[in-house]
């Protein structure tokens, strides 16, 4: 059996609570099963399920594991058992795709340990959610959908996104193995103001600076900084040869600051205490 995952990635966003939920599918040694994981400010639940519980239907964007039901339009939870709960409904307004793959002519790589793909870069979230009890209100929620699918998360990688007054912004940074050969890659998406921006390895992009949890990319006329200034961090399980058995760390909301320049005219600097970031570098 070959190893793979496909998992993804729904954030739900207001001025006081984030709430990141991952439905996935895994089939690897330990054989094949799907999860949904959870992350908020206050902790990271996962909670597993037999295999044959996954549903996807005919629409890109459209899958149920047992009653949960993920999709465009929203997410349903009915998660109900004596150490954890999540049950409620949000909705989703339009969402906001890219023009294009993110992983441009990368997807057509063979052999690539994980591709990702971005659903929604901003997008309206309205409803609640109920996580143990407690109340997660997203009366006038913003919210951002990625994916990725492939049989391993990179050894050493860093992600970021956020969702900003007017914008949003996703930059992952990896060392990619290719063949007998490794580089650093980036990709990254720029929402402002109705208008994409895109940095990344196939279009030229370089990265700079990577250490301290800082990220500095350059790419023509185009400069887009990133640091994490604390991390919140929180255990979520990752895919190693398709098993969810790997640990990684994930702020899912933190301070952070960020800087976009273009032909060095500055196009937004803010710090923000509602970034998302994974930093699985060693320094």
């Amino acid at each position: 059996m070959k190893d793979f995952f496909c998992g993804w990635y729904f954030k739900c966003q207001s001025p006081e609570q984030t709430l990141a939920v991952i439905p996935a599918f895994h089939k690897g040694k330990e054989g094949k099963s799907c999860s949904i994981q959870l992350i908020t400010e206050e902790g990271a639940w996962n909670v597993k399920f037999p295999y044959d519980c996954f549903q996807k239907g005919k629409k890109e964007l459209s899958l149920r594991i047992g009653e949960n039901y993920f999709g465009a339009d929203g997410i349903r939870l009915a998660i109900k058992g004596n150490r954890f709960s999540a049950i409620g409904e949000v909705r989703f307004g339009a969402l906001s795709p890219i023009r294009y793959d993110i992983m441009g002519p990368f997807q057509y790589l063979p052999l690539m340990e994980c591709r990702h793909s971005i659903f929604s870069m901003r997008h309206s979230v309205s409803g609640e959610l109920q996580i143990n009890g407690t109340p997660y209100q997203f009366p006038n929620g913003v919210g951002y959908i990625e994916g990725d699918r492939g049989f391993s998360f990179p050894k050493q990688y860093a992600w970021t996104q956020c969702c900003f007054e007017e914008g949003s912004l996703m930059l992952s940074v990896a060392e990619i193995p290719l063949g007998p050969f490794r580089f650093t890659g980036t990709i990254c998406v720029i929402y402002w103001q109705g208008k994409e921006y895109r940095l990344a390895t196939y279009l030229g992009a370089k990265v700079v600076k990577l250490g301290k949890g800082q990220i500095l990319l350059h790419q023509g006329n185009l400069t887009f900084f990133a640091k994490q200034m604390e991390t919140r961090s929180h255990d979520l399980r990752a895919p190693a040869h398709g098993s969810m058995t790997r640990i990684i760390r994930e702020s899912a909301t933190c301070r952070a600051a960020y800087a976009f320049q273009v032909n060095n005219h500055t196009v937004f600097s803010f710090e923000t205490n509602q970034a998302s970031f994974e930093y699985e570098y060693p320094f």
